[in-house]
């Protein structure tokens, strides 16, 4: 299968860069929070509330912040979530991580039947071609791009979202603050 991904960097400013995957914070940092999402997922939604309310806050200077695509099974428009996620930040990199708070913060007005028309109408009042953005639930590419995530998640054992792992200290769907932060700051500790 051939892998395609992109890498959107989100902090003061948007670049793409050549590590393929949408990262908020410091991108260049040997600290790396790798989270395993689902843009339908409750969990995930509360987990993208503690990333915008209390982890970026603190240690986006420091600290990378990487997202996975993870669409459960068990969820009826995960997948397309996600392949929409992926349009719009190789669209539009500014809103990249917008778009992901956007349908974690509308999950309960979302279904399997209505998410062509909510992916229309947040396309339209941000500049995108709803045409396109529709068209692209269709692209093999990024549907084998959020497949890649999906497999790499499946590979490491992940089973549950949200999963998060802390330099590869894993934390799986119902976790702290306080838990992602003590780690963090023992990653930033050693670093020293």
């Amino acid at each position: 299968m051939r892998r395609v991904a992109f890498a959107i960097v989100v902090s003061s400013m948007v670049t793409i860069g050549a590590s393929e995957r949408l990262i908020e914070g410091a991108a260049g940092s040997p600290v790396r929070v790798v989270i395993y999402e689902d843009l339908q997922c409750p969990d995930c939604a509360d987990f993208r509330k503690v990333l915008d309310e209390k982890l970026l806050p603190k240690y986006q200077a420091k600290v990378a912040f990487e997202h996975r695509d993870f669409p459960l099974a068990k969820h009826a428009w995960a997948r397309k979530a996600s392949i929409a996620a992926r349009f719009v930040a190789a669209t539009k990199p500014d809103l990249a991580v917008d778009f992901r708070r956007y349908l974690m913060g509308h999950q309960e007005e979302i279904t399997a039947d209505n998410f062509n028309v909510i992916l229309v109408r947040y396309a339209v009042g941000h500049g995108i071609d709803p045409g396109k953005a529709v068209a692209a639930l269709d692209d093999k590419q990024l549907a084998a791009a959020v497949q890649a995530d999906f497999e790499e998640g499946v590979a490491r054992g992940i089973a549950h979202t949200p999963t998060v792992l802390v330099n590869g200290q894993p934390f799986v769907e119902h976790f702290t603050y306080e838990e992602v932060a003590k780690a963090i700051d023992s990653e930033l500790a050693a670093l020293k």
